[in-house]
């Protein structure tokens, strides 16, 4: 269900992806591109879906 899936702003996108982030840099990679998100005016959603992929990405071309 996607109402499972979105995470409301950045500051609780940073609290899911770990204590590596914080929500500046949440912001960041976001304003950079590499983190996917859902505009609606002034609001960011995130899905976790789409954090948990960008990263397992990145965790995949570290080991090859």
């Amino acid at each position: 269900m996607l109402s499972n899936d979105l995470i409301k702003g950045a500051a609780a996108a940073a609290k899911y992806l770990g204590p590596a982030f914080n929500r500046n840099a949440v912001y960041h990679m976001t304003a950079t591109g590499h983190l996917p998100v859902i505009r609606k005016g002034k609001l960011l959603f995130y899905r976790r879906s789409d954090l948990d992929r960008a990263f397992a990405s990145q965790t995949e071309n570290q080991a090859a």
